[in-house]
């Protein structure tokens, strides 16, 4: 339904509502955010189709919501920012965001180069939102896991997420240290022990044998993964 549903992460609400009343007559369905808090509240209820993240919030820097964010999803992020230090343009593009730029912006301009990230992904397919490995299939958009039979098993978003990103990893071994990131929200950093309690979790939820240790690296899925349809 339009041009995309689409996140704006910005504690300039004045700024905010000015760009997604633009954005908005453009067929974009925007939701406005103030904090990472907040960000990952609203990343936990609905999927989105793209993210406009400023760096200087209140509750963290967006540097750090950035990395976070890209350790669980490949969903496309500008970054949007009075900040113009090519170390911080660096810094975010290593991270994979798809465009940077400072303020202050045209909307007109922000439009064209949202629509632009939104297209790279659609072109490449990158955005699946439902996985398979082994007897379950994931839907990243309900946060569901289902067995071949039908059954529905309850995880909690931390252990929804960790698994995603597992079965995303194509079969690599994903670091504790990126699980943090990924299961990590606005409000507090999550402990390494933290991750292996979710997979010893996972483990007895769904099977032993869907989740693999990785001797001083982390985890892998222990299971194929196929996007489905």
């Amino acid at each position: 339904m339009g041009n995309g549903q689409v996140i704006i992460v910005e504690d300039d609400i004045s700024l905010a509502r000015i760009l997604a009343a633009y954005l908005e007559k453009s067929d974009f369905s925007i939701d406005i955010v103030s904090s990472g808090a907040d960000l990952f509240k609203s990343l936990d209820a609905r999927a989105y189709d793209g993210l406009i993240i400023d760096l200087g919030l209140p509750d963290q820097d967006g540097i750090v919501l950035v990395r976070k964010v890209r350790a669980r999803s490949q969903v496309p992020i500008i970054v949007l920012t009075g900040r113009d230090r090519i170390e911080d343009k660096l810094i975010c593009f290593e991270l994979g965001v798809d465009d940077y730029i400072v303020k202050p912006v045209d909307p007109r301009e922000l439009k064209v180069r949202l629509q632009l990230a939104l297209r790279r992904v659609q072109d490449k397919s990158q955005n699946s939102e439902r996985i398979r490995i082994g007897p379950v299939t994931l839907d990243y958009a309900r946060r569901s896991v289902v067995k071949d039979k039908g059954e529905v098993i309850d995880l909690t978003p931390a252990e929804f997420m960790t698994l995603w990103v597992l079965a995303n990893s194509d079969g690599k071994a994903v670091s504790r240290d990126d699980l943090v990131d990924a299961i990590s929200a606005g409000d507090g950093p999550v402990s390494v022990r933290a991750v292996d309690i979710l997979i010893s979790r996972l483990r007895k939820k769904i099977d032993k044998k869907a989740i693999i240790t990785v001797s001083k690296v982390g985890y892998r899925c222990g299971w194929e993964a196929s996007e489905e349809i």
